[in-house]
């Protein structure tokens, strides 16, 4: 198995991917995961969030990750980096997403890990994140050291109207070798 070539994508670079980040974010939502939006999630939908990101993208507040196996994109995340003067210490994982092909084979492990890095690199030690109760995402963050802070029942809602339960989890980042990413 090649591993993944994990950089942060420029702004300049968004337009040019675009077709590709509108692919895993549609795949990943209209499948059922929770990042904010209701399935089906059309192109065009897609296509309006990732530009609406360009202006955080330019800036130093929010660093978009992809994940790439043969110049083909397969998964993304993003660091959103608080810049309140009581804030500078944490930074929030969001959006991780794998293309559903390349799941199960280090994608997410390697996103999360290179989120890691570029979190210390900006004096970040503590990342917090929010997935949906009982979902697969609860399960692989805590594999990689994140632990529960805490549930907020009915947070989100389904298509159907049904309420999900969310979990809020945290890592703390320490300077030695992570064990978990």
């Amino acid at each position: 198995m090649m591993r993944p070539a994990v950089r942060v994508i420029a702004s300049t670079e968004v337009e040019a991917l675009l077709p590709a980040l509108v692919e895993v974010l549609r795949e990943s939502v209209n499948g059922g995961a929770s990042l904010g939006f209701l399935p089906p999630l059309t192109r065009e939908d897609g296509r309006r969030y990732w530009l609406s990101l360009q202006a955080e993208l330019r800036g130093v507040s929010r660093p978009l990750f992809a994940a790439c196996l043969a110049d083909r994109l397969v998964g993304s995340g993003q660091l959103a980096l608080p810049r309140w003067p009581n804030a500078r210490h944490r930074a929030e994982v969001q959006k991780l997403l794998v293309a559903a092909a390349f799941r199960g084979r280090g994608i997410g492990r390697a996103l999360v890990r290179a989120m890691h890095k570029a979190a210390r690199q900006r004096g970040r030690t503590l990342l917090l994140l929010n997935t949906r109760r009982g979902d697969p995402a609860e399960a692989f963050y805590r594999r990689l050291g994140y632990r529960e802070a805490g549930v907020v029942p009915g947070y989100s809602v389904g298509p159907v109207g049904e309420a999900y339960d969310n979990v809020a989890m945290y890592r703390l980042l320490r300077d030695e070798a992570e064990g978990g990413a």
